[in-house]
């Protein structure tokens, strides 16, 4: 009697698994003999690239604009004296440090900024 318990059980649960699969969403498929058979869809990433991109954009936008209204000069003493601050200070003078893309969107922009 225990064993046909036990296989009731893991059956029980196998199908109480793709209920709960089935209840994100499904797809229905015919199968080549005719049979209709409904699998759960996957699980889909809910980051997408987009807002990532955006984000980067957007960031060296402005620290492209820091650059020109500042000047070179002037924003490189200011990210020197972050590096000498605390931790926090410290990752955000390496976020901050003038790199070759903010250079040249700041070059591309100056004119229209002065």
């Amino acid at each position: 009697m225990g064993e046909h318990v036990h296989l009731f059980r893991s059956r029980l649960k196998r199908l109480n698994g793709k209920y709960e699969a089935m209840s994100r969403g499904y797809e229905a498929r015919m199968q080549p003999d005719g049979l209709i058979v409904l699998k759960p869809r996957r699980a889909s990433s809910r980051i997408t690239i987009l807002p990532i991109l955006l984000l980067i954009i957007a960031f060296t936008l402005f620290k492209s604009f820091l650059f020109v209204s500042l000047g070179e000069q002037n924003y490189d003493e200011r990210v020197t004296r972050l590096e000498a601050g605390t931790k926090v200070e410290q990752v955000g003078a390496f976020v901050m440090q003038s790199d070759p893309v903010t250079q040249m969107v700041a070059d591309k922009i100056s004119p229209a900024l002065r």
